[in-house]
């Protein structure tokens, strides 16, 4: 999710970009979208992606025409800065020619002036144009998307002081409940995978042991909540610092990390399929269950989270011309690859059998289709390694955005503030949660309901709204935006604050109404 950051020093093709949107969204979300699906029912849940899925596209685009006019703004203010320099040179020199005039005639005089206005409107010219991969020269459209411009400096350029701070302040959120997430679920991988139960295959289900938090661990008096913790602060131990320096030249481990999710994500389908046709599918899921659907809402937006990463992905890509129907047509990938997972999932296992980390459903010793000991190590180690490597970098992101929310015009952090205050101040909150809960159906479920909401649809809505109105200040309401989303009509972005407003009051009061 917000980790999964690629580096952007050289320009890819659109299907490498195609790529690295795929191995964004698809990360966390999905390993917990099988459980959602089986609680909410089979025909609630196929809806609600789908809609869900559908107003991710939507507010992609929004973000997209909101990159360009960014690159057109910052394009024509330094075209304006550049005037405003060739002015200054040729009033400099016309003072130089009139001062001098007593030993130039005044044709003289006039020939310099016309020589200056050509030269001011070659320069002019010069900057709409940007050398490319030929000797030839061609025209930049003022909309082009070549300079990355992030989610927070298009908030500053289009945002008031109070949508600013708005805007960080649900971003942080979001970023929180990242960290929060990614705490609970590398510990409780662990924990799953080396404090096993003895499991007798020839004994009846029925009279199993079922395991809970107290039950023992390791064959000691240590239970299996107090593994969990023992986990979790090494986690912190391990990972946390990363938080008090910078990472870089995360490339190819990011590579490697996005080679092992196919693999992983591909061997649980084919297991989970081979399983249901020898006929061991145990699944009955429910058609609906409408208590629920807010945890499903949240899981969806969750697993469908692009946005806030989309300009470090999007600038770099080389031809945009179809970028719309590239992004709708990735997005459609991912719609299909959520649902084989997760109907394969509800088909194959039990509802109540089906873990919040479906990785952890293939580690069943007694079944001779998922038994193989290596797939089950790797599938169980997989969370483990892919969310450690992308916890450093969520944090140092969550670090910097809160250096810039409190951060004040001419005001330089103490040292002691810079380095040792917001280092703890992102690390230690996320951190006291995962202390004080494992439930990742529940981590997902309210970080996807409510920051991710915010980040998805209401601030894209914004965004795209602020940018058209300058846009039609700026360059005309004849101005044509290549880039502009096919929902153009205002109707679109109207709706979209309604959705995300409605469906965050809905998930609150059902919230509120389950626990009384």
């Amino acid at each position: 999710m917000a980790g999964d950051i690629t580096e952007t020093g050289s320009l890819y093709s659109p299907f490498m970009g195609l790529i690295y949107i795929f191995n964004l969204i698809v990360g966390t979300g999905a390993l917990t979208m099988p459980r959602a699906f089986g609680a909410a029912g089979w025909l609630v849940s196929l809806v609600l992606i789908i809609l869900l899925g559908f107003f991710s596209f939507m507010t992609t685009t929004f973000v997209v025409e909101t990159m360009s006019v960014a690159n057109a703004r910052l394009r024509w203010k330094t075209r304006e800065k550049q005037n405003e320099v060739h002015k200054a040179t040729f009033e400099e020199k016309l003072h130089a020619a009139v001062t001098n005039s007593h030993k130039k005639d005044d044709a003289h005089t006039e020939d310099v002036i016309e020589e200056e206005e050509e030269n001011q409107s070659e320069e002019e010219r010069r900057a709409l144009l940007a050398p490319v991969n030929d000797p030839k020269r061609r025209r930049v459209d003022l909309y082009d998307i070549t300079e990355r411009v992030e989610m927070g400096q298009m908030a500053s350029m289009f945002f008031n002081k109070v949508g600013w701070y708005l805007f960080y302040l649900c971003i942080v959120i979001y970023l929180y409940g990242d960290l929060a997430i990614y705490a609970a679920a590398v510990p409780k991988s662990l924990r799953d995978i080396t404090c096993p139960v003895n499991i007798t295959c020839n004994i009846k289900p029925s009279k199993q042991i079922n395991l809970t938090n107290s039950s023992p661990c390791w064959g000691t008096t240590v239970n299996r909540q107090n593994a969990y913790r023992v986990y979790l602060g090494a986690f912190t131990l391990l990972l946390g610092p990363f938080v008090f320096f910078n990472v870089q030249k995360t490339k190819y481990l990011q590579l490697l990390t996005s080679l092992m999710r196919w693999v992983a994500f591909t061997i649980m389908i084919i297991l989970a399929m081979t399983r249901i046709t020898h006929g061991k599918g145990e699944g009955h899921p429910v058609m609906a269950s409408v208590t629920s659907v807010p945890n499903l809402f949240g899981v969806c937006v969750y697993s469908f989270m692009c946005q806030h990463s989309l300009p470090s992905l999007v600038t770099p890509i080389k031809n945009k011309r179809h970028l719309s129907l590239l992004v709708f047509f990735d997005f459609l990938v991912i719609l299909v690859f959520y649902l084989v997972l997760s109907f394969t999932g509800i088909f194959c296992f039990k509802n109540m059998d089906i873990k919040d980390i479906y990785t952890l459903n293939f580690m069943d010793k007694c079944d001779p289709i998922t038994s193989a000991q290596e797939i089950s190590y790797f599938l169980g180690l997989f969370p483990v390694f892919t969310l450690s490597t992308n916890f450093p970098i969520i944090a140092i992101t969550l670090r910097n955005n809160l250096k810039t929310l409190f951060h004040r015009d001419g005001y330089t952090y103490p040292w002691i503030i810079d380095r040792i205050f917001f280092p703890l101040l992102t690390i230690v909150p996320p951190i006291a949660v995962a202390f004080g809960t494992d439930d990742l159906e529940f981590l997902v479920g309210v970080t996807g309901s409510y920051a991710g909401a915010g980040i998805q649809y209401l601030v894209p809505a914004f965004l795209v709204y602020s940018a058209r109105k300058e846009q039609r200040i700026l360059f005309g309401p004849g101005s044509i935006n290549k880039h502009t989303s096919p929902f153009r009509h205002s109707f679109w972005v109207y709706f979209v604050w309604v959705w995300g407003t409605l469906s965050i009051i809905f998930v609150t009061v059902n919230h509120i109404l389950t626990k009384s």
